[in-house]
């Protein structure tokens, strides 16, 4: 056996591993995921063993960076969780990090049209659905061990690219968008629309709403994916319009919560205290 036969043999036994949340979603079912802001590994350990199928993390608003993306990668992977990457916009390299890390999602803001669409398809698929660039030395390659051509066609296949939706000006193209390949998922921000369409913070608001529902019938009638953020109380309706992924809740605001609720409850036995 020559040498190049031995690479071959040794590449084929390795592979991506499958995204949980494709899984879930090809079953039918509706993947769940927890957003962390911290660039802590340990703090998306611990949402990961909460049993979540996704864990998502920020660049866009955050100072973390791909070090601490790689680390958090691997936290999720412990639990056989998912994790997506909300990228920054700019050149591909920004685009493509996050699945570099193995990431199985970037998550794209603010795509504002059809031509938008199309570019971040270019960056961030493989051919033959668009042009990212190649480099199979990084982690989602197993560092050069999966077969050149498996992992395109893996990548394209186990890895997925989620466009926002989150404001009004791509919603004239809407359908297009959801029509062109290489688009994934469309994943409708409630909160930055509110704010642009002058009513901030209602993301409940039937207007609100309205727009969410066609977003997501619009995707699923394309046979693309439909995602948005959900409250325990709103899951039935988001699934009822056809979302199946839902993130529904976060490090920021869990760890807001119990700080105030346990501060609040320390000064009140303090004054008990006081009282007698």
């Amino acid at each position: 056996m020559s040498h190049a036969e031995r690479s071959d043999s040794h590449h084929r036994q390795f592979a991506m591993r499958p995204s949980k949340v494709l899984r879930v979603i090809r079953e039918g079912g509706v993947a769940s995921c927890l957003k962390v802001i911290s660039s802590d590994p340990r703090i998306v350990e611990t949402m990961a063993a909460s049993g979540t199928d996704a864990v998502w993390v920020c660049t866009e608003h955050t100072p973390t960076n791909y070090e601490n993306i790689e680390n958090q990668v691997r936290a999720a992977k412990v639990f056989d969780v998912d994790l997506i990457v909300r990228c920054s916009r700019g050149s591909y390299s920004d685009h493509i990090r996050g699945l570099e890390a193995d990431a199985v999602a970037v998550m794209v803001p603010h795509i504002m049209g059809l031509a938008d669409a199309r570019d971040v398809v270019r960056m961030t698929k493989f051919p033959p659905l668009g042009r990212r660039a190649c480099d199979g030395g990084n982690v989602d390659g197993l560092y050069t061990r999966i077969e050149f051509t498996e992992y395109l066609a893996q990548a394209n296949a186990e890895r997925f690219t989620i466009f926002q939706i989150e404001d009004p000006e791509p919603l004239d193209e809407l359908e297009a968008i959801a029509e062109c390949p290489g688009v994934d998922m469309l994943f409708f921000g409630p909160g930055d629309y509110s704010a642009a369409v002058g009513i901030p913070g209602q993301i409940w608001d039937p207007k609100t709403m309205k727009v969410g529902e066609r977003i997501a019938r619009v995707a699923r009638k394309a046979g693309k994916m439909a995602g948005t953020v959900a409250v325990p109380d709103k899951v039935r309706t988001l699934c009822d319009m056809g979302y199946n992924l839902l993130n529904i809740g976060g490090d920021v605001s869990a760890l807001a919560v119990y700080s105030d609720e346990r501060i609040d409850q320390f000064r009140q036995c303090i004054a008990d205290i006081k009282n007698g």
